[in-house]
């Protein structure tokens, strides 16, 4: 009897350690796939700013030249002052992205 009762008991702990084990290695593979769903953003993201050319100075003049012609001269003016330049060839090409976001507002 006192063999069937170690037995059982051996059993329990064998269960009990499989199921920890278990338990590791779902914790592991969430981990793993949520660094690999990561990177994979990661990725994308870093394809997505090298895929996007980066804004000309004539293509910000034209869209200033459109928003100037619609009557928005003066807040144009203050945009272009905001990045510190009197026009917008002296405006950093840095800044053309962000100047084109608060032109198209107006």
């Amino acid at each position: 009897m006192a063999k069937m009762n170690d037995m059982a008991m051996t059993i329990e702990e064998l269960r009990n350690a499989a199921a920890a084990i278990n338990d590791a290695a779902n914790w592991l593979a969430q981990q793993f796939t949520s660094d690999v769903q990561q990177q994979r953003e990661n990725i994308t993201a870093n394809t997505e700013e090298k895929a996007k050319p980066a804004l000309t100075l004539e293509e910000v003049r034209a869209v200033l030249a459109d928003k100037s012609r619609a009557g928005h001269t003066a807040e144009i003016r203050e945009l272009l002052k905001k990045y510190g330049a009197s026009k917008l060839s002296l405006v950093d090409p840095k800044h053309y992205e962000a100047l084109l976001r608060e032109a198209e507002v107006l």
